[in-house]
């Protein structure tokens, strides 16, 4: 058994981050601004409660078996149609009612030192939340240099296909995770088309280019410049690309702070990421006593895209037995 909810700290001497086996939920990331001083870049709570209650709205965990927005809650897989629950009306969202960030991880390994990490893993039963076949899940989260933290997913299904699309939901504000908005961020991302949604932000089947649009983050640019023009805020699954290659990985987002001079570079494996600027957040109260609203941090959840398993000309997210889904992330701290 799992056992209970904790928090673990990975600590090199120059970046600090606290995580728990609930969810595989990072609830602290401290780095460096450009006069050295640590501050706590990630939204989140002092204590397990909030999480295990049901007060955060995805702050920081890993999202799964299948993160983002499924049609109606419904797919068909090898001649079967599967019914999740619609636990985001008229969607299922981010695994159903109690998804992988909702469950007691495993861990199986923890490591101190220069390069400290940890673990988790978890086994998802079939039938979990409406999804086939039984799962297997590991998470380790590595502090690979001073201001770098890897994360490597993985996933194997043992005796059905199943979708599985693993995500990171983690909210920035590298000013901050206490210092209000985020419009003043500037974002690169390397994407020159996203997939444009409908009216219950399920994407047409459409890949968009971004030029022209308010969606065009392909030069650096304030997150606040067009943000009044595209509704609530960013919410959209952008098409990764176009990048410069590290380890592998594909150059996604580059964000910076221009008050701490914080910034972070995201590279990964996957061939989307979804950019979203914390639009339902209202009043959560959080570390410190620190207030969120809507805007307060920003998400890059890189991940397969929405709806994919309802999609044929999107990229598959179905897995096969005996194959592994795998999903590289790395988040590289600097200041400039």
């Amino acid at each position: 058994m799992a056992g209970q909810p904790e928090i673990f700290e990975l600590n090199n001497g120059t970046m600090q981050v606290k995580i728990t086996n609930y969810g595989c939920t990072i609830t602290s990331l401290s780095v460096p601004d450009k006069n050295g001083q640590l501050a706590d870049v990630v939204l989140g709570f002092d204590s397990l409660e909030p999480y295990v209650q049901g007060a955060s709205p995805f702050f920081g965990c890993i999202v799964g078996r299948v993160a983002n927005r499924i049609k109606e809650g419904k797919f068909t897989l090898n001649g079967v149609e599967y019914s999740l629950p619609i636990n985001n009306p008229p969607n299922s969202l981010h695994g159903g009612f109690k998804g992988f960030d909702k469950k007691i991880w495993e861990v199986v390994e923890y490591k101190k030192g220069e390069n400290p990490s940890i673990t988790f893993k978890y086994h998802s039963a079939d039938g979990e939340e409406g999804y086939p076949g039984d799962v297997s899940v590991t998470a380790t989260y590595t502090l690979t240099s001073s201001t770098t933290m890897k994360l490597e997913m993985e996933a194997v299904p043992e005796n059905k296909a199943t979708p599985i699309n693993l995500a990171q939901h983690t909210y920035w504000n590298l000013a901050g995770h206490n210092s209000g908005n985020i419009l003043d961020h500037s974002i690169q991302i390397w994407a020159s088309h996203i997939t444009p949604v409908d009216q219950n932000t399920i994407p047409t089947g459409e890949i968009m280019p971004v030029k022209g649009t308010p969606f065009d983050f392909t030069a650096e640019k304030k997150v606040g410049t067009s943000i009044h023009e595209v509704g609530l805020g960013y919410d959209h699954n952008y098409v990764l690309g176009g990048g410069e290659e590290k380890l592998g990985l594909k150059h996604a987002a580059k964000v910076k702070d221009p008050s701490s001079a914080r910034v972070l570079n995201l590279w990964t494996s996957a061939p989307g990421v979804q950019f979203y600027t914390a639009n339902y957040v209202n009043r959560v109260v959080g570390k410190g006593g620190a207030v969120y609203n809507k805007h307060s941090g920003l998400c890059l959840e890189t991940q397969g895209f929405p709806n994919a398993i309802n999609q044929p000309n999107f990229p598959s997210v179905v897995v096969q037995p005996g194959n592994k889904y795998q999903h590289t992330m790395l988040f590289e701290f600097s200041v400039e």
